[in-house]
């Protein structure tokens, strides 16, 4: 024989798991708690009939516990699965929660409200979208920064050979040598080109304004 009362009187002055004392008020981690508020209506254990609402990936349903099934604790909660629909779901309230208190009913038409709400927002948070968060390991960022360091260093010697062959070849160094690396020849036969074009636009450029 289940008695709501004296189950309530251990509970509350004895130890209870599911209680979390504060200093303002004590709340109920039961996952059946309607409310999260450890009180006399509230309490899932020291009710033998009780209702709550509770969302499973996405979905919300509807447990309903009975002092009829109280001798079977493996089917102590009828479960009733809501509709996608927030109306279509508060009818559904109102069909199995007929002639139930009129506390439980107000309660979970309010925790429905805030389950619907917070679905909402998770598909609205889902569909936008969002810059990915990448992260570097320390060792991969210290071996890029040499790697760049040696790709500079090997860069500025490139540029100081190219520089070095074309100021021996203006001077004559190798008379009629040319057994040195064609790679850095070609890019300084190139860059002198383009500076003799650039020279030769000038001048033209200067004769032109001369006869006017």
């Amino acid at each position: 024989m289940q008695h709501d009362e004296v189950i309530w009187q251990v509970i509350n002055h004895g130890h209870c798991s599911f209680k979390m004392k504060t200093e303002t008020q004590n709340f109920c981690k039961n996952a059946y708690n309607v409310t999260g508020l450890c009180n006399r209506s509230s309490c899932p254990l020291a009710n033998s009939r009780y209702a709550t609402i509770r969302e499973e990936e996405g979905v919300c349903y509807l447990y309903m516990k009975t002092i009829e099934r109280a001798h079977t604790p493996n089917r102590l909660w009828q479960r009733v699965k809501l509709k996608k629909n927030y109306a279509e779901s508060l009818e559904q309230l109102d069909k199995h929660l007929e002639h139930w208190p009129k506390f439980l009913v107000h309660k979970n038409k309010q925790r429905l409200t805030k389950i619907t709400q917070y679905l909402i927002r998770m598909r609205k948070i889902a569909l936008k979208v969002k810059p990915k968060l990448m992260t570097m390991p320390a060792r991969t960022e210290k071996r890029e920064r040499r790697r760049e360091a040696k790709a500079e260093v090997a860069a500025r010697l490139d540029k100081s050979i190219e520089n070095e062959l074309l100021a021996r070849l203006k001077s004559g160094t190798y008379n009629d040598i040319y057994n040195f690396p064609m790679k850095q020849f070609e890019s300084a036969l190139e860059a002198e080109a383009e500076a003799d074009l650039e020279d030769e636009e000038e001048e033209e450029e200067e004769g032109y304004e001369g006869e006017e």
